[in-house]
Protein backbone atom coordinates (compact mmCIF):
# COMPACT_ATOMS: atom_id res chain seq x y z
CA UNK A 1 0.00 0.00 0.00
CA UNK A 2 2.93 2.53 1.12
CA UNK A 3 4.98 1.59 -2.35
CA UNK A 4 1.45 2.25 -4.40
CA UNK A 5 1.42 5.47 -2.75
CA UNK A 6 4.87 6.45 -3.00
CA UNK A 7 5.35 5.47 -7.03
CA UNK A 8 3.03 8.61 -7.99
CA UNK A 9 6.07 11.07 -6.76
CA UNK A 10 9.03 9.75 -9.18
CA UNK A 11 8.16 11.26 -12.42
CA UNK A 12 7.93 14.71 -9.84
CA UNK A 13 11.25 13.73 -8.76
CA UNK A 14 12.48 12.73 -12.34
CA UNK A 15 11.09 16.92 -13.63
CA UNK A 16 12.79 18.34 -11.09
CA UNK A 17 16.33 17.44 -11.64
CA UNK A 18 15.50 17.13 -15.54
CA UNK A 19 15.06 21.36 -14.97
CA UNK A 20 17.79 21.73 -12.69
CA UNK A 21 19.71 20.14 -15.71
CA UNK A 22 18.18 22.94 -18.08
CA UNK A 23 18.61 25.79 -15.21
CA UNK A 24 22.53 24.56 -14.87
CA UNK A 25 22.85 24.61 -18.68
CA UNK A 26 21.53 27.43 -19.23
CA UNK A 27 23.05 29.54 -16.43
CA UNK A 28 26.45 27.90 -17.92
CA UNK A 29 25.59 29.01 -21.63
CA UNK A 30 24.38 32.81 -20.11
CA UNK A 31 27.55 33.52 -18.92
CA UNK A 32 30.08 31.94 -21.47
CA UNK A 33 28.39 33.66 -24.04
CA UNK A 34 28.11 36.56 -22.06
CA UNK A 35 24.31 36.94 -22.20
CA UNK A 36 23.55 39.40 -19.63
CA UNK A 37 26.39 42.04 -21.10
CA UNK A 38 24.94 44.99 -22.11
CA UNK A 39 25.36 46.89 -25.72
CA UNK A 40 26.94 50.24 -25.44
CA UNK A 41 28.80 52.91 -27.50
CA UNK A 42 32.80 52.57 -26.84
CA UNK A 43 34.40 54.21 -24.40
CA UNK A 44 36.47 57.08 -25.17
CA UNK A 45 39.20 58.36 -24.01
CA UNK A 46 40.78 61.86 -25.59
CA UNK A 47 41.27 65.55 -24.39
CA UNK A 48 38.91 68.08 -25.65
CA UNK A 49 40.20 69.91 -28.59
CA UNK A 50 39.03 71.14 -31.98
CA UNK A 51 40.23 67.87 -33.55
CA UNK A 52 38.58 65.53 -31.05
CA UNK A 53 35.54 67.79 -31.38
CA UNK A 54 35.43 67.41 -35.17
CA UNK A 55 35.89 63.59 -34.76
CA UNK A 56 32.60 62.72 -32.73
CA UNK A 57 30.87 64.87 -34.90
CA UNK A 58 32.49 63.03 -38.20
CA UNK A 59 32.55 59.68 -37.44
CA UNK A 60 29.05 58.44 -35.78
CA UNK A 61 30.74 55.23 -34.70
CA UNK A 62 32.25 56.66 -31.96
CA UNK A 63 29.24 57.67 -30.34
CA UNK A 64 26.70 55.03 -31.59
CA UNK A 65 26.45 51.03 -29.79
CA UNK A 66 28.49 48.88 -31.45
CA UNK A 67 25.98 45.26 -31.49
CA UNK A 68 27.20 42.53 -32.23
CA UNK A 69 25.40 39.56 -32.76
CA UNK A 70 22.92 38.30 -30.22
CA UNK A 71 23.54 34.61 -28.98
CA UNK A 72 27.62 34.54 -29.46
CA UNK A 73 29.01 38.27 -30.57
CA UNK A 74 29.19 39.27 -26.77
CA UNK A 75 31.91 36.45 -26.05
CA UNK A 76 35.41 37.55 -26.61
CA UNK A 77 36.16 34.03 -27.24
CA UNK A 78 33.78 33.06 -29.81
CA UNK A 79 34.83 36.68 -31.98
CA UNK A 80 38.28 35.76 -31.13
CA UNK A 81 38.10 31.79 -32.39
CA UNK A 82 36.45 32.97 -35.72
CA UNK A 83 38.68 35.56 -36.16
CA UNK A 84 41.75 32.97 -36.07
CA UNK A 85 39.80 30.23 -37.88
CA UNK A 86 37.66 31.82 -40.52
CA UNK A 87 38.95 35.43 -40.83
CA UNK A 88 35.51 37.22 -42.24
CA UNK A 89 32.42 35.69 -44.19
CA UNK A 90 31.98 35.73 -47.82
CA UNK A 91 35.41 37.70 -47.74
CA UNK A 92 35.98 39.51 -51.16
CA UNK A 93 38.84 38.78 -53.53
CA UNK A 94 40.57 42.37 -53.97
CA UNK A 95 43.19 42.58 -57.42
CA UNK A 96 46.40 43.75 -56.73
CA UNK A 97 49.73 43.48 -57.59
CA UNK A 98 53.01 41.96 -55.34
CA UNK A 99 55.91 43.50 -55.52
CA UNK A 100 59.24 43.00 -54.04
CA UNK A 101 62.40 44.86 -52.58
CA UNK A 102 65.51 43.65 -51.59
CA UNK A 103 66.95 44.77 -48.22
CA UNK A 104 70.47 45.42 -47.04
CA UNK A 105 71.23 41.93 -45.60
CA UNK A 106 69.28 40.01 -48.96
CA UNK A 107 66.31 39.27 -47.65
CA UNK A 108 63.41 39.61 -49.92
CA UNK A 109 60.46 41.67 -48.55
CA UNK A 110 57.12 41.74 -50.36
CA UNK A 111 54.23 43.60 -50.11
CA UNK A 112 50.67 43.59 -52.57
CA UNK A 113 49.59 46.70 -53.86
CA UNK A 114 45.55 47.33 -54.21
CA UNK A 115 44.75 50.85 -56.75
CA UNK A 116 41.19 52.69 -55.34
CA UNK A 117 37.85 51.55 -57.49
CA UNK A 118 36.33 54.97 -56.63
CA UNK A 119 37.04 58.65 -56.42
CA UNK A 120 38.31 59.33 -52.74
CA UNK A 121 35.44 61.60 -50.53
CA UNK A 122 37.85 64.84 -51.04
CA UNK A 123 39.45 64.05 -54.05
CA UNK A 124 42.86 63.53 -53.30
CA UNK A 125 45.60 60.46 -53.48
CA UNK A 126 45.51 59.00 -50.48
CA UNK A 127 47.50 55.40 -49.93
CA UNK A 128 46.82 53.44 -46.83
CA UNK A 129 50.12 51.35 -46.02
CA UNK A 130 48.76 48.54 -44.24
CA UNK A 131 50.88 45.93 -41.41
CA UNK A 132 49.16 42.53 -40.71
CA UNK A 133 48.75 40.97 -37.30
CA UNK A 134 51.43 37.96 -36.15
CA UNK A 135 52.46 36.23 -39.32
CA UNK A 136 49.24 37.26 -41.20
CA UNK A 137 50.02 38.40 -44.72
CA UNK A 138 47.35 40.73 -47.66
CA UNK A 139 46.23 37.10 -48.53
CA UNK A 140 44.22 36.89 -45.03
CA UNK A 141 40.73 37.14 -45.09
CA UNK A 142 40.41 40.16 -42.76
CA UNK A 143 43.10 41.92 -44.79
CA UNK A 144 40.99 41.01 -47.81
CA UNK A 145 38.25 42.28 -46.65
CA UNK A 146 39.09 45.35 -45.07
CA UNK A 147 40.97 45.72 -48.18
CA UNK A 148 38.02 45.76 -50.50
CA UNK A 149 36.77 48.21 -48.68
CA UNK A 150 39.15 50.79 -48.35
CA UNK A 151 39.15 50.53 -52.04
CA UNK A 152 35.80 51.24 -52.54
CA UNK A 153 35.97 54.37 -50.29
CA UNK A 154 38.62 55.95 -52.35
CA UNK A 155 41.88 54.41 -51.26
CA UNK A 156 45.10 52.77 -52.72
CA UNK A 157 46.32 50.13 -50.11
CA UNK A 158 49.52 48.82 -49.53
CA UNK A 159 49.85 45.46 -47.23
CA UNK A 160 52.86 44.27 -45.90
CA UNK A 161 53.35 40.93 -46.25
CA UNK A 162 55.25 39.52 -42.97
CA UNK A 163 58.85 37.84 -43.75
CA UNK A 164 58.57 34.10 -43.47
CA UNK A 165 54.38 34.26 -43.47
CA UNK A 166 53.99 33.64 -46.88
CA UNK A 167 53.90 30.13 -47.92
CA UNK A 168 55.46 30.14 -51.46
CA UNK A 169 57.98 33.06 -51.07
CA UNK A 170 61.31 31.55 -49.67
CA UNK A 171 63.53 33.08 -47.02
CA UNK A 172 66.63 35.00 -49.39
CA UNK A 173 68.72 35.54 -45.59
CA UNK A 174 68.35 33.96 -42.30
CA UNK A 175 65.91 36.18 -40.72
CA UNK A 176 62.06 36.60 -40.57
CA UNK A 177 59.60 39.22 -38.80
CA UNK A 178 59.78 39.72 -35.59
CA UNK A 179 57.64 41.65 -32.80
CA UNK A 180 58.80 45.22 -33.37
CA UNK A 181 61.34 44.82 -36.86
CA UNK A 182 59.92 48.05 -38.70
CA UNK A 183 62.46 47.63 -41.90
CA UNK A 184 60.00 45.90 -44.27
CA UNK A 185 57.59 48.56 -43.15
CA UNK A 186 59.31 51.03 -43.76
CA UNK A 187 61.07 49.77 -47.05
CA UNK A 188 56.72 49.66 -48.20
CA UNK A 189 56.54 53.86 -47.35
CA UNK A 190 59.50 54.78 -48.94
CA UNK A 191 58.79 53.02 -52.09
CA UNK A 192 55.48 54.56 -51.84
CA UNK A 193 56.45 57.58 -51.34
CA UNK A 194 59.01 57.39 -54.29
CA UNK A 195 56.71 55.86 -56.47
CA UNK A 196 53.65 58.55 -55.62
CA UNK A 197 55.08 61.46 -54.59
CA UNK A 198 51.61 62.98 -54.36
CA UNK A 199 50.09 60.68 -52.34
CA UNK A 200 49.11 61.05 -48.36
CA UNK A 201 49.55 58.29 -45.88
CA UNK A 202 47.59 56.79 -43.61
CA UNK A 203 49.30 54.44 -41.40
CA UNK A 204 47.04 51.01 -39.89
CA UNK A 205 48.35 47.77 -38.07
CA UNK A 206 46.43 45.25 -36.72
CA UNK A 207 47.70 43.72 -33.53
CA UNK A 208 51.02 42.91 -33.72
CA UNK A 209 50.92 45.27 -36.91
CA UNK A 210 49.66 47.99 -34.39
CA UNK A 211 53.02 47.82 -32.91
CA UNK A 212 55.27 47.80 -35.77
CA UNK A 213 53.79 51.23 -37.44
CA UNK A 214 53.46 53.01 -33.54
CA UNK A 215 56.72 51.84 -33.58
CA UNK A 216 58.16 52.96 -37.32
CA UNK A 217 56.19 56.77 -36.64
CA UNK A 218 57.88 57.51 -33.30
CA UNK A 219 61.58 55.68 -33.98
CA UNK A 220 62.47 59.14 -36.40
CA UNK A 221 60.42 62.26 -37.40
CA UNK A 222 61.15 61.75 -40.68
CA UNK A 223 58.58 58.81 -41.09
CA UNK A 224 55.36 61.10 -40.10
CA UNK A 225 56.08 63.63 -43.18
CA UNK A 226 53.04 63.21 -45.65
CA UNK A 227 51.58 60.36 -43.13
CA UNK A 228 48.28 62.03 -42.10
CA UNK A 229 46.96 59.51 -39.18
CA UNK A 230 47.73 56.29 -37.71
CA UNK A 231 45.35 53.72 -36.64
CA UNK A 232 46.22 50.55 -34.21
CA UNK A 233 43.87 48.23 -33.53
CA UNK A 234 44.18 45.48 -30.71
CA UNK A 235 48.18 45.46 -30.20
CA UNK A 236 49.25 44.89 -26.44
CA UNK A 237 51.52 47.85 -26.81
CA UNK A 238 54.20 46.26 -24.61
CA UNK A 239 55.51 42.70 -24.98
CA UNK A 240 57.46 42.99 -21.27
CA UNK A 241 54.52 43.41 -19.57
CA UNK A 242 52.17 41.25 -21.47
CA UNK A 243 54.77 38.10 -21.09
CA UNK A 244 53.71 38.17 -17.76
CA UNK A 245 49.79 37.74 -18.37
CA UNK A 246 50.72 35.27 -21.41
CA UNK A 247 51.28 32.78 -19.05
CA UNK A 248 48.28 33.40 -17.01
CA UNK A 249 45.44 30.91 -17.50
CA UNK A 250 42.90 34.09 -16.99
CA UNK A 251 40.63 34.67 -19.70
CA UNK A 252 42.88 30.88 -21.30
CA UNK A 253 45.22 33.32 -22.05
CA UNK A 254 48.03 30.68 -21.66
CA UNK A 255 46.14 28.75 -23.78
CA UNK A 256 46.23 31.25 -26.74
CA UNK A 257 49.84 31.52 -25.88
CA UNK A 258 50.42 27.75 -26.73
CA UNK A 259 48.04 27.95 -29.83
CA UNK A 260 49.91 31.17 -31.46
CA UNK A 261 53.61 29.47 -30.26
CA UNK A 262 52.76 26.06 -32.35
CA UNK A 263 51.55 27.75 -35.49
CA UNK A 264 55.15 30.28 -35.43
CA UNK A 265 57.12 26.82 -34.95
CA UNK A 266 55.36 25.79 -37.94
CA UNK A 267 56.33 28.76 -40.23
CA UNK A 268 59.83 28.86 -38.57
CA UNK A 269 60.66 25.04 -39.31
CA UNK A 270 59.11 25.55 -42.92
CA UNK A 271 62.21 27.87 -43.62
CA UNK A 272 64.66 25.80 -41.72
CA UNK A 273 67.18 25.29 -44.18
CA UNK A 274 67.37 28.77 -44.81
CA UNK A 275 67.30 29.99 -40.86
CA UNK A 276 69.36 26.94 -39.36
CA UNK A 277 70.72 24.95 -43.12
CA UNK A 278 74.73 24.55 -42.99
CA UNK A 279 75.45 27.06 -45.84
CA UNK A 280 73.38 30.00 -43.85
CA UNK A 281 75.44 32.65 -42.60
CA UNK A 282 73.51 32.59 -38.95
CA UNK A 283 73.97 35.22 -36.75
CA UNK A 284 76.63 34.35 -34.06
CA UNK A 285 74.24 33.70 -31.20
CA UNK A 286 72.17 31.90 -32.69
CA UNK A 287 73.31 28.02 -32.61
CA UNK A 288 72.24 24.54 -33.51
CA UNK A 289 71.19 24.09 -30.40
CA UNK A 290 68.53 26.80 -30.59
CA UNK A 291 66.51 24.33 -33.35
CA UNK A 292 65.52 21.26 -30.73
CA UNK A 293 64.76 23.87 -28.04
CA UNK A 294 62.30 25.04 -31.27
CA UNK A 295 61.02 21.53 -31.16
CA UNK A 296 60.03 21.35 -27.40
CA UNK A 297 58.80 25.00 -26.81
CA UNK A 298 55.06 25.82 -25.77
CA UNK A 299 54.71 29.21 -25.42
CA UNK A 300 56.07 32.24 -27.69
CA UNK A 301 58.30 33.46 -24.86
CA UNK A 302 60.43 30.55 -25.57
CA UNK A 303 60.42 30.85 -28.97
CA UNK A 304 61.32 34.65 -28.94
CA UNK A 305 64.41 33.81 -26.30
CA UNK A 306 65.60 30.74 -28.35
CA UNK A 307 64.91 31.94 -31.91
CA UNK A 308 63.93 35.33 -32.54
CA UNK A 309 65.63 37.94 -30.54
CA UNK A 310 69.28 36.84 -32.34
CA UNK A 311 67.70 37.25 -35.45
CA UNK A 312 68.30 41.03 -33.79
CA UNK A 313 71.46 40.28 -31.73
CA UNK A 314 69.57 40.99 -28.38
CA UNK A 315 71.22 39.70 -25.87
CA UNK A 316 67.97 38.59 -23.48
CA UNK A 317 64.91 38.33 -24.07
CA UNK A 318 64.07 41.37 -21.56
CA UNK A 319 66.53 43.57 -24.23
CA UNK A 320 64.37 42.43 -26.88
CA UNK A 321 60.83 43.06 -25.74
CA UNK A 322 61.77 46.25 -24.28
CA UNK A 323 63.55 47.38 -27.52
CA UNK A 324 60.80 45.87 -30.09
CA UNK A 325 57.75 47.45 -28.22
CA UNK A 326 56.27 50.83 -29.41
CA UNK A 327 55.10 51.48 -25.80
CA UNK A 328 58.76 54.03 -25.43
CA UNK A 329 58.12 55.51 -28.88
CA UNK A 330 54.37 56.44 -28.61
CA UNK A 331 54.58 59.85 -26.99
CA UNK A 332 57.22 60.75 -30.06
CA UNK A 333 54.04 60.30 -32.68
CA UNK A 334 52.46 63.51 -33.26
CA UNK A 335 50.35 62.85 -36.15
CA UNK A 336 46.15 62.05 -35.26
CA UNK A 337 46.84 58.69 -33.72
CA UNK A 338 43.61 56.14 -32.91
CA UNK A 339 44.34 53.43 -30.42
CA UNK A 340 41.55 50.94 -30.59
CA UNK A 341 41.19 47.60 -28.63
CA UNK A 342 38.28 45.55 -27.14
CA UNK A 343 37.84 45.35 -23.12
CA UNK A 344 37.13 41.47 -24.07
CA UNK A 345 40.20 40.81 -26.01
CA UNK A 346 41.30 37.65 -24.07
CA UNK A 347 45.01 38.27 -25.23
CA UNK A 348 45.34 41.76 -24.17
CA UNK A 349 45.13 42.20 -20.42
CA UNK A 350 43.40 44.72 -18.96
CA UNK A 351 46.41 46.03 -17.29
CA UNK A 352 48.07 46.98 -20.82
CA UNK A 353 45.12 49.05 -21.66
CA UNK A 354 46.52 51.57 -19.10
CA UNK A 355 49.07 52.39 -21.72
CA UNK A 356 46.71 53.57 -24.08
CA UNK A 357 44.67 55.43 -21.59
CA UNK A 358 47.65 57.34 -19.72
CA UNK A 359 48.97 58.32 -23.19
CA UNK A 360 45.53 59.86 -24.39
CA UNK A 361 45.27 61.69 -21.43
CA UNK A 362 48.54 63.84 -21.96
CA UNK A 363 48.56 63.98 -26.10
CA UNK A 364 45.53 66.02 -27.83
CA UNK A 365 46.50 64.12 -30.70
CA UNK A 366 45.87 60.45 -29.39
CA UNK A 367 42.40 58.84 -29.37
CA UNK A 368 41.84 56.12 -27.15
CA UNK A 369 38.36 53.84 -28.39
CA UNK A 370 37.48 50.62 -26.07
CA UNK A 371 34.04 48.74 -27.10
CA UNK A 372 32.85 46.72 -24.50
CA UNK A 373 32.64 43.75 -27.24
CA UNK A 374 34.36 42.56 -30.29
CA UNK A 375 37.07 40.00 -28.77
CA UNK A 376 40.82 40.08 -30.93
CA UNK A 377 40.08 41.16 -34.08
CA UNK A 378 36.84 40.01 -34.17
CA UNK A 379 34.41 43.11 -33.52
CA UNK A 380 31.66 41.46 -36.25
CA UNK A 381 28.34 42.68 -36.50
CA UNK A 382 25.19 40.65 -37.01
CA UNK A 383 21.55 40.66 -36.33
CA UNK A 384 20.88 36.94 -34.46
CA UNK A 385 23.35 34.33 -35.27
CA UNK A 386 24.69 35.20 -38.79
CA UNK A 387 27.91 37.91 -39.06
CA UNK A 388 27.60 40.70 -41.67
CA UNK A 389 30.79 40.37 -43.99
CA UNK A 390 31.66 43.93 -43.21
CA UNK A 391 32.86 44.03 -39.30
CA UNK A 392 33.01 47.42 -36.89
CA UNK A 393 36.33 47.85 -37.13
CA UNK A 394 36.65 47.56 -40.97
CA UNK A 395 34.12 50.64 -40.94
CA UNK A 396 35.47 52.88 -37.81
CA UNK A 397 39.27 52.91 -39.71
CA UNK A 398 37.46 54.20 -42.79
CA UNK A 399 35.26 56.40 -40.91
CA UNK A 400 37.90 57.88 -38.86
CA UNK A 401 40.35 58.34 -42.28
CA UNK A 402 37.55 59.99 -44.04
CA UNK A 403 37.57 62.37 -41.38
CA UNK A 404 41.11 63.01 -40.44
CA UNK A 405 41.47 63.65 -44.63
CA UNK A 406 38.62 66.14 -44.16
CA UNK A 407 39.75 67.73 -41.16
CA UNK A 408 42.87 68.18 -43.41
CA UNK A 409 41.05 69.61 -45.87
CA UNK A 410 38.96 71.93 -43.75
CA UNK A 411 42.61 73.30 -42.52
CA UNK A 412 44.45 73.72 -45.44
CA UNK A 413 41.28 75.83 -46.79
CA UNK A 414 41.02 78.07 -43.49
CA UNK A 415 44.97 78.57 -44.25
CA UNK A 416 44.45 79.32 -47.98
CA UNK A 417 41.22 82.19 -47.09
CA UNK A 418 43.82 83.66 -44.08
CA UNK A 419 46.49 84.10 -47.03
CA UNK A 420 44.41 85.42 -49.26
CA UNK A 421 43.04 88.21 -46.60
CA UNK A 422 46.83 89.20 -45.86
CA UNK A 423 47.21 89.46 -49.72
CA UNK A 424 44.20 91.86 -49.47
CA UNK A 425 45.43 93.82 -46.68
Amino acid sequence: MNAMLETPELPAVFDGVKLAAVAAVLYVIVRCLNLKSPTAPPDLYFQDSGLSRFLLKSCPLLTKEYIPPLIWGKSGHIQTALYGKMGRVRSPHPYGHRKFITMSDGATSTFDLFEPLAEHCVGDDITMVICPGIANHSEKQYIRTFVDYAQKNGYRCAVLNHLGALPNIELTSPRMFTYGCTWEFGAMVNYIKKTYPLTQLVVVGFSLGGNIVCKYLGETQANQEKVLCCVSVCQGYSALRAQETFMQWDQCRRFYNFLMADNMKKIILSHRQALFGDHVKKPQSLEDTDLSRLYTATSLMQIDDNVMRKFHGYNSLKEYYEEESCMRYLHRIYVPLMLVNAADDPLVHESLLTIPKSLSEKRENVMFVLPLHGGHLGFFEGSVLFPEPLTWMDKLVVEYANAICQWERNKSQCSDTEQVEADLE
